[in-house]
């Protein structure tokens, strides 16, 4: 069972340290975990939108579609440029419901696959198209050439974009609500933490903090507790940043 010891606050020198007081502070709104499910709704209508945009590009490239007023070229990496945006966008909607309602990560690879949908749908929204030009012989070699290099930019920038290098599961979620429970908690507008203490070192520079419980932190992408007030605080049983 995890374990939360009495608090002590984080040490800091007064020149250095900023409190609630010194700063701009917001309350973060509450969790709707319903919200989840039209996210992914979202998202996966995105992705459909993104393999559509696909086909469209690839139908430019064989020469079957003809916008008229722009160049071919163009016209190609036109198409290939908003396939790309729509997918980052679905991407972030799949991210954002993984945070409000995270899975179980009891089986590993199935926690993979569902917090990386984005990617993989980034995947079948470019890779394709890819092989398909290359292995096309009737175009020229310059249209080839430069519908490939683009399409593979726009591959590993949507790739990156999309793939979740913060997930969490549904334990790590229940450890910190079982933990925290309704305490204050504090993150920064560009953190990748939440902190219990609102003058802890690694806040010093934020000049506007979000407050919230745990779980509201987590559903804004915050998924692991500080380890300097974790430390401070004798916190067990939360993850953490170490």
């Amino acid at each position: 069972m995890a374990e939360k010891k009495k608090k002590t606050y984080v040490a800091a020198s007064e020149e250095s340290k900023k409190t609630t007081t010194d700063r701009k502070v917001k309350e973060a709104k509450p969790v709707d975990v319903s919200k989840a499910k039209p996210l992914r709704i979202g998202a996966v209508l995105l992705w459909i939108l993104a393999l559509a945009l696909e086909v469209c590009a690839l139908m430019v490239f064989l020469g079957k579609l003809d916008l008229k007023f722009m160049p071919q070229l163009y016209q190609l990496i036109g198409f290939l440029v908003l396939d790309l945006i729509v997918v980052i966008l679905g991407a972030q909607l799949w991210k954002k419901a993984n945070h409000i309602d995270p899975v179980s990560e009891e089986n590993p690879t199935k926690f993979w696959l569902w917090n990386n949908m984005g990617l993989i749908a980034c995947a079948f929204c470019f890779f394709p198209f890819v092989v398909l030009v290359l292995t096309n012989k009737d175009a020229d070699k310059k249209t080839k050439t430069i519908a490939t290099v683009a399409a593979v930019i726009c591959l590993l920038i949507g790739g990156v974009a999309s793939y979740d290098f913060n997930p969490v599961s549904a334990e790590q979620k229940a450890a910190a609500i079982d933990v925290l429970g309704n305490e204050r908690v504090y993150w920064s507008t560009f953190g990748r933490v939440y902190h219990t203490h609102d003058d802890c070192p690694h806040l010093n520079q934020s000049e506007t903090l979000t407050y919230g419980t745990a779980e509201e932190a987590i559903a804004a992408g915050r998924v692991r507790l500080c380890k300097t007030c974790a430390k401070a605080d004798g916190i067990t049983g939360v993850t953490t940043d170490d």
